[in-house]
């Protein structure tokens, strides 16, 4: 059995003049609300023994926030499958290389996530309100060369207060 959380980052600050989207970070107000959706998680038995992240600030920030309040020190691993432009093919095939894990969470942005849970469910048409912090649960019997995971439940915001 695999277990993988999808989360969204957090809210992050904006693009400054002559930034770069990857270097945007968590806002204080963001790191609030990850915290919040996070203890929720933990009470709800969400313990994962590997954090994979996109590697833009604010992906790595969320996947830090969780490993800290789900006790998972030194989980957080940066892949550029959950980086922006990615597919959800890439993010299947970085699970199936951390099968061993068993439980995961993944930590990344939109439109990837919503597509990769789609992928993941084999329901193409599916469609998510992926909102920020927001976590997804898909389990796996198998890791086989196609998905064929069971939504097991979505935690959102709103859901967590």
């Amino acid at each position: 059995m695999i277990e993988v959380y999808l989360q969204r980052h957090g809210i992050a600050e904006e693009i400054g003049h002559g930034g770069k989207d990857s270097a945007r970070a968590l806002t204080t107000e963001g790191k609030h609300r990850l915290r919040i959706i996070l203890r929720r998680a933990r009470k709800s038995g969400v313990h994962p023994e590997l954090i994979l992240t996109s590697p833009y600030k604010r992906a790595v920030e969320t996947a830090e926030l969780a490993a800290q309040v789900l006790n998972c020190p030194d989980a957080v691993q940066q892949t550029r499958a959950l980086a922006p432009g990615s597919s959800p093919e890439a993010v299947w095939t970085e699970i199936r290389a951390h099968k061993h894990a068993g439980r995961m969470l993944l930590s990344g942005h939109e439109p990837l996530l919503s597509q990769t849970a789609a992928y993941l469910l084999d329901a193409p048409g599916l469609r998510l309100d992926f909102k920020k912090g927001a976590i997804v649960r898909i389990d796996f019997e198998t890791a086989g060369a196609a998905p064929r995971g069971v939504l097991k439940w979505m935690l959102t915001p709103s859901t967590a207060a």
